[in-house]
C-alpha cells in the first residue's frame, strides 16, 4: 500500500479522533460547570443548561448526605446502640429537614423567578426575608431538642442505653438545628440564582471540617477530648456552622448574582408573607413525607435493635443514592423558575422532561449495583451478621423501585420551581399516608412479613407518587402559576 491507510484504518482513525474530541468537550463542560462562570439558563441549549446546573447541584446534595454517612461510619465503631441512636435522631431531625427544605422551595421559586425577570433588587429582598424566617423557626425547633431529648427518644420507642447514655447526641443535633436551616436556605439563594457552584463549595468546606473533627472528638485523638457519640454531633454542628458564616460573608461581599446591602436588612411584611405562604406548601409536603418515615422507624422498632441498625444503614445508603437525583431535581426547579420568569413555559417543560429521562437512567444503574452487591455496602459499616442481613435485604428490595424514585423526585420539584407547592403536598399525602403507612403496618405486623413488609410498602408508595406526579404535570396547569 506504500504507506497508505486502508479504508478500515481511516474509519478507525476518524472514530478515535471523534471520541477524543467528545471527551475533550465533555471535560471542558464539566470544568465550566464547576468553575462558577455566570451564564444564562433561559436561552441556548437546554441539554447544556441541565448539565451546567446539575453537576454542581448533584455534588452539593451528595455532600450534604456525607454528614450522615461519616457519622454512621465512625459511630458504628462504638456499638449498634450508638448506630440506632443516630438513626432514630435522624428520623426526628427530618422534621427540621422538612421545614428547611420547604422554606428553601419558597426561596427557590421567588429568587429564580426574580432572576429570570432580571430583578436583582427583588431577589435580594426575598433572600433577606427568607433568612429572617429561617432564624425564627429554628429557635422554636431547638427548644424540645435542648430540654426534652430523652422524651423524644422515648416516643420513638428507644430505651435503655440509647435514652440513658446517648441522648446527648440528640440534644446537640436538634438544639443546633439553626445551622441546618440556614445552610439549606442560603444555599437555595445561591442555587436558584444560578450560582450552584457556590453552594457546592460551601458544603465541601462543611464536610471537610466534619470529617476531620468526627474521629477526633468521638475517640479523643490528640488534644481533643473523648466525647463519644456526642463528639459526632459537635463535629456536625461545627462543620455546618462554619459554612453558614462563610455563606453570610459571600452574600455581603456580593460574590455571586445575589448581593445583600444594608438597605435590605429589614423586615418587609409583604415579601415575608409571600415566603410564608409558599413555604407552607413546601413545608407541608415534606412534613407529610418525613413524618411518614418517622412512623416507619417506629414500626421497625418492633423488631429489635439489630433490625433498626440494619435498616438505618440501608436507608442512609438509599438516601445517599437518591441525593444525586435530588440534585437533578433542583436543577429542574431552577430551570422552571427562571424560564417562567422569562416567559418561556415550553422551554421550562422540555427542561423537566429531559431531566427526568436522564435521572431515570442513573437510578436504574444504582438499582443494579445494590441488587447485586447490597451486602458488600452494608459490611462497610458493620460486621454484625444480623445487621448486615437486614441491611442487605432492605437495599435489594427497595432498589426495585429506583426507576420510579427518580421520576417521582423531578416532577414535584418542577411544581415547586413554578411556585406550586400545594400539588406535591397532596401527592405526598396520598402516597405516604394513604398507601405507605397503612400498607407497611398491615404487611409487617398483621401480614407477618416483619421488616420485609416495610420495604415493600416503600416501593408501592414511591411508584404511586411518580405516576400521580407525571399525570398532573402533563396537564400543564403549573405553567400558569404567578409568584
Amino acid at each position: 500500500m506504500n504507506g497508505k491507510l486502508k479504508p478500515s484504518q481511516y474509519t478507525l482513525q476518524n472514530r478515535t479522533k471523534s471520541l477524543s474530541a467528545r471527551l475533550k468537550s465533555f471535560y471542558r463542560d464539566v470544568m465550566e460547570s464547576i468553575s462558577g462562570h455566570e451564564r444564562s439558563y433561559t436561552s441556548g441549549s437546554i441539554n447544556k443548561a441541565i448539565f451546567m446546573l446539575a453537576i454542581p447541584m448533584v455534588l452539593e446534595v451528595c455532600l450534604e448526605s456525607v454528614f450522615g454517612i461519616v457519622d454512621i461510619f465512625f459511630v458504628s465503631r462504638i456499638n449498634s446502640s450508638a448506630v440506632a441512636t443516630v438513626g432514630i435522631t435522624e428520623s426526628l431531625i427530618t422534621i427540621v429537614y422538612a421545614i428547611g427544605i420547604g422554606m428553601s422551595m419558597a426561596t427557590t421559586a421567588l429568587i429564580a423567578r426574580r432572576t429570570g425577570e432580571n430583578n436583582a433588587e427583588g431577589a435580594a429582598s426575598s433572600a433577606v426575608q427568607s433568612i429572617i424566617l429561617a432564624l425564627f423557626i429554628s429557635v422554636l425547633l431547638a427548644i424540645p431538642g435542648i430540654f426534652f431529648p430523652k422524651q423524644l427518644l422515648g416516643l420513638m420507642g428507644a430505651e435503655g442505653l440509647i435514652i440513658n447514655e446517648y441522648s446527648g447526641y440528640t440534644s446537640i443535633i436538634i438544639g443546633g438545628n439553626v445551622v441546618i436551616m440556614l445552610l439549606f436556605n442560603v444555599n437555595a439563594i445561591f442555587r436558584s440564582a444560578g450560582d450552584a457552584v457556590i453552594s457546592m463549595k460551601i458544603l465541601w468546606m462543611a464536610n471537610l471540617v466534619n470529617i476531620v473533627l468526627d474521629p477526633c472528638l468521638i475517640f479523643g485523638l490528640g488534644p481533643f477530648p473523648e466525647l463519644g457519640i456526642e463528639g459526632a454531633a459537635v463535629a456536625s454542628v461545627m462543620g455546618r456552622g462554619l459554612a453558614v458564616v462563610y455563606q453570610f460573608y459571600l452574600l455581603y461581599k456580593g460574590i455571586g448574582r445575589t448581593k445583600i446591602y444594608k438597605r435590605h436588612l429589614r423586615i418587609e411584611p409583604k415579601v415575608l408573607l409571600q415566603i410564608v405562604k409558599l413555604s407552607l406548601g413546601g413545608v407541608g409536603q415534606y412534613i407529610v413525607a418525613t413524618a411518614s418515615w418517622i412512623v416507619l422507624m417506629r414500626i421497625m422498632n418492633e423488631f429489635g435493635e439489630q433490625v433498626v441498625a440494619g435498616y438505618t444503614i440501608a436507608i442512609r445508603l438509599f438516601m445517599f443514592t437518591l441525593l444525586p437525583s435530588w440534585g437533578m431535581s433542583n436543577a429542574a426547579a431552577t430551570l422552571v423558575g427562571q424560564n417562567l420568569g422569562a416567559k418561556q413555559p415550553e422551554r421550562a417543560e422540555t427542561s423537566v422532561m429531559r431531566t427526568a429521562y436522564i435521572n431515570s437512567i442513573f437510578m436504574v444503574i444504582y438499582a443494579v449495583i445494590f441488587i447485586s452487591s447490597g451486602e458488600f455496602f452494608i459490611r462497610l459499616f458493620t460486621a454484625e451478621s444480623e445487621v448486615v442481613e437486614v441491611g442487605a435485604l432492605a437495599l435489594r428490595i427497595i432498589s426495585f423501585g429506583y426507576l420510579f424514585y427518580g421520576l417521582g423526585m423531578v416532577m414535584p420539584q418542577a411544581f415547586n420551581g413554578a411556585g406550586d407547592t400545594t400539588t406535591p403536598t397532596w401527592i405526598n399525602f396520598v402516597s405516604y399516608w394513604l398507601i405507605q403507612i397503612p400498607l407497611a403496618y398491615f404487611l409487617a405486623i398483621h401480614g407477618e412479613l416483619q421488616e420485609k413488609g416495610v420495604f415493600l410498602a416503600i416501593i408501592a408508595a414511591e411508584t404511586i407518587m411518580a405516576s400521580l406526579s407525571l399525570i398532573i404535570f402533563k396537564t400543564g396547569k403549573w405553567k400558569l402559576k404567578e409568584v
